[in-house]
């Protein structure tokens, strides 16, 4: 008869859970640090929506373009991206992953980092 192994078993099991998510607040107050340490912030909604509002400094690469338009950012660059509500942004963060990058962040969605970026900031 075959022997059981349950720490092995036990640790598949964890292994081929997914992480955690993040809740909205704690991701969207990572991606400020991020932001305010020096990460490349990227809209990849469309350049429809980026015009209609957008996080200061950002760049506008929507998803569809997100297969090319890093090629000219190191692997390593601290990036962090988001979208109008996490969805795109969660595609986006794969995608990039996928392609090497290793310092990618989700933030969300854009009203919700404006509003933890307004939690954030300290009243005079």
């Amino acid at each position: 008869m075959p022997t059981f192994h349950w720490k092995a078993a036990c640790l598949a099991l964890l292994l081929a859970l997914p992480a955690a998510p993040l809740l909205a607040s704690e991701r969207s107050e990572l991606a400020w640090q991020m932001i305010d340490s020096g990460a490349l912030v990227v809209d990849v909604r469309t350049p429809d929506e980026f015009a209609e509002g957008h996080v200061e400094n950002a760049h506008n690469i929507p998803l569809s373009d997100v297969a090319t338009g890093f090629a000219a950012i190191d692997k390593d660059q601290p990036i962090v991206v988001y979208c109008r509500s996490g969805n795109r942004s969660a595609m986006a963060m794969q995608a990039l992953l996928e392609q090497g990058f290793t310092n990618v962040h989700n933030g969300g969605g854009l009203n919700e980092m404006q509003e933890t970026r307004l939690e954030l900031t300290p009243l005079n």
